[in-house]
């Protein structure tokens, strides 16, 4: 998404002293090293064969010469080892699909200029493309007899957009100029090679997002917003378009989101999701379901008893699947698409991230992972859920310390329980005293959960194995706990969030374990708001991490690419309620501030925009606390490519080792070969 460059601005009051020798850099890394790590190859998605007995699956690793993740496509078959179907020079594969026969599996690659549509036999051989779109493809799903593919492509940039580049140079009227995205079909050739495809809907009154087709294929039911501007999902509609004659009509029109449309088995009913509200609350409210008969008609509400925030996976004749948090785990549920009434599919692996079924809905392959391992592929009955495991990707991490990790729970300053994760040393001995260092997840609707490997840009188990202990707070707002818990930081942000770590630290400083002098806090987005929150109002910390985060709400709300977030939590614009975004920005209680602080911000982030960095940076100078701002050049609201994510990893390694252990380390120059082996995938 973002172009990075490796050059780093770093803007310091102190600069990294005692250069020391890269062997002696390289042991102060305690196995594995941060290369291992960003080295293990990881699952994504699975999608299930038509006859049950084979799956193929996406595998990210990192492609360090050419600085980029690569995903490409394995194959496992029940009873059999995996192995690899494709490889994408310079690009990636992804977005694979089973054609109704088995006989194909679609997938998109940029092979070339943009992504398109390729097929390749499950048997083996070259793949080949199927389409040659201007504009590349988007999502795309096969028609159910398999002759047709449907997806999706944005429109070429116009006539009019080029000649007026050549007379006055590149410009954008902002929230008025982009490129709208609509539907198209590509039937399959006789003779496999490029076919001509045929556009389903066009025009400037809305672009397409979502769709799925009718069980005949004589349909596809489609969402659409008015515009692709990022805000504009909150006012989504669902339509239907003919694929024979592409005419249009729409289905549901009302206000708020409605998006995921999901057709029964028998095509009679479209199941859907929509906003609790016409305002569309959909950061911390529960979504709703609905159902409505294919030809028209008012919906009907499906009263799912779910106190959380689903998404529809599949329709199949045993009910509407739907995942979601609990608490820490992360499950599979079959509701009744008359009553609402859910029952738990899968109770093992503890958390599941992706789920496919057969056309008949017997079968489905699912990615989970239990606490001790990396994400696997498993396959099981639909009906009588017994997984089986059918990759081994843990093996990667076979005889590495990792130090353990346990949910916890402790009560908050107004009484709320609070669960988080705690990540011990191997050798941990509770008589002994260890630094704390807390890393707060982002969202704030993320979680964290137990987990053999975590880390971004933090390096977690480095510092098990250095002697830290490390805790991962579900602070209020946090997914899995319920409506009323991601609610309780609404006009609360920042003061309640911050209530939940201090009670956290608090528990475990009780305990008689925790060192309270060599404490540290970090986090990214909403985690890195929460730690700015915490360098201006406590001094409980020795040094403090603020990844991408907010730093005044009134800056934040006039530059974020999502200012509805901003006026549902806080209730408000700063025009109507000055008070409420004081009380909630760090940058209020910058006169306070004492901790050593470091800020890491993408330099074109549009999420939290990069003033807010600037913004703290400047207050901590002007009142002498020891900070330093790194902007990673070309990025967004993450870090996206291994280099730069192997640098913000260093830099808070050299930040809290400074801080917390009493350390003067330089970043390398050069690395060695990384350590973890890469042969083995599976």
């Amino acid at each position: 998404m973002y172009i990075a460059h490796r050059r780093l601005i770093l803007a310091s009051l102190c600069a990294m002293v005692l250069p020391f020798s890269l062997h002696a850099q390289r042991l102060e890394i305690p196995r594995p090293s941060f290369e291992d790590i960003m080295n293990l190859h990881d699952i994504g998605a699975a999608i299930i064969s038509p006859d049950g007995n084979a799956a193929v699956y996406s595998v990210q690793s990192t492609d360090w010469d050419d600085n980029r993740y690569d995903t490409e496509l394995w194959m496992v078959r029940i009873g059999e080892e995996p192995f690899q179907l494709t490889w994408t020079k310079d690009g990636s594969s992804t977005g694979q699909a089973w054609s109704p026969d088995g006989r194909w599996i679609a997938f998109g690659a940029d092979r070339g200029d943009e992504r398109q549509i390729f097929l390749m036999n499950p048997s083996g051989g070259e793949a080949h493309a199927l389409t040659e779109m201007e504009e590349g493809i988007g999502g795309f799903v096969w028609s159910p007899d398999g002759q047709s593919i449907a997806f999706t492509s944005s429109d070429p940039e116009t006539e009019h957009a080029k000649k007026r580049e050549d007379s006055y140079g590149s410009f954008v009227v902002e929230d008025q100029e982009y490129q709208m995205t609509h539907l198209w079909v590509v039937d399959l050739p006789e003779v496999p090679g490029t076919a001509e495809a045929r556009r389903l809907t066009e025009g400037s009154d809305f672009t397409v997002s979502g769709f799925s087709w009718s069980p005949d294929g004589t349909e596809i039911a489609f969402g659409h917003t008015p515009d692709p501007l990022i805000n504009s999902w909150l006012d989504a509609d669902i339509s239907i378009v003919d694929v024979a004659t592409g005419s249009i009509r729409p289905l549901v029109t009302d206000d708020g989101s409605q998006s995921n449309p999901t057709w029964s088995p028998d095509g009679l009913w479209i199941a859907y999701q929509a906003s609790a509200s016409d305002i569309g609350s959909v950061y911390y409210q529960n979504g709703l379901f609905y159902k409505v008969s294919a030809s028209g008609g008012s919906p009907t509400q499906i009263e799912c008893d779910l106190d959380e925030d689903p998404t529809i996976a599949a329709w199949t004749a045993n009910g509407i699947y739907l995942t979601s948090w609990e608490r820490t785990k992360r499950r599979l549920y079959r509701m009744d698409p008359n009553t609402g009434q859910t029952s738990t599919v899968t109770d093992i692996p503890d958390q599941l991230f992706s789920v496919d079924f057969t056309p008949n809905g017997e079968t489905m392959v699912i990615v989970a992972r239990e606490e001790g391992s990396l994400d696997e592929v498993y396959v099981s009955s639909a009906t009588n859920y017994v997984p089986t495991k059918l990759t081994d990707m843990t093996h990667q991490i076979d005889g590495w310390s990792l130090g353990t990790s346990e949910v916890i729970s402790w009560d908050s300053r107004d009484g709320t329980t609070i669960e988080g994760v705690l990540h011990k040393p191997d050798d941990f001995d509770p008589s002994k005293q260890y630094p704390l260092l807390v890393v707060v997840h982002g969202g704030p609707t993320g979680i964290d959960y137990p987990t053999a490997v975590t880390g971004y840009v933090y390096p977690v188990h480095q510092w098990l194995a250095k002697g830290a202990i490390v805790l991962r707070p579900n602070y209020r707002g946090s997914a899995g706990y319920g409506e009323e818990f991601r609610s309780l930081n609404v006009r609360n942000l920042g003061v309640g969030d911050v209530w939940d770590v201090h009670s956290g630290v608090d528990h475990l400083v009780s305990q008689g374990f925790v060192d309270s002098d060599r404490m540290g806090a970090m986090g990214w987005s909403q985690g890195g708001y929460i730690s700015a929150y915490l360098t201006t109002t406590t001094d409980r910390f020795a040094a403090i991490s603020v990844g991408a985060g907010i730093s005044n709400w009134v800056t934040y709300y006039v530059n974020t690419d999502i200012h509805p977030f901003t006026r549902q939590y806080l209730k408000a614009t700063p025009w109507e309620d000055s008070e409420i975004y004081a009380q909630t920005s760090p940058i209020t209680f910058i006169n306070q501030a004492t901790t050593p602080t470091l800020i890491q911000h993408g330099e074109f982030d549009q999420r939290v925009p990069i003033p807010n960095a600037y913004e703290l940076y400047q207050g901590l100078q002007d009142v002498g606390v020891e900070t330093q701002l790194i902007v990673y050049k070309g990025f967004g609201h993450g870090i996206t490519k291994p280099k730069e994510r192997l640098a913000a990893t260093w830099h808070n390694w050299i930040w809290f080792g400074k801080h917390i252990w009493g350390e003067e380390i330089a970043l390398p120059i050069e690395l060695g070969e990384t350590t973890a082996d890469s042969s083995g995938t599976h």
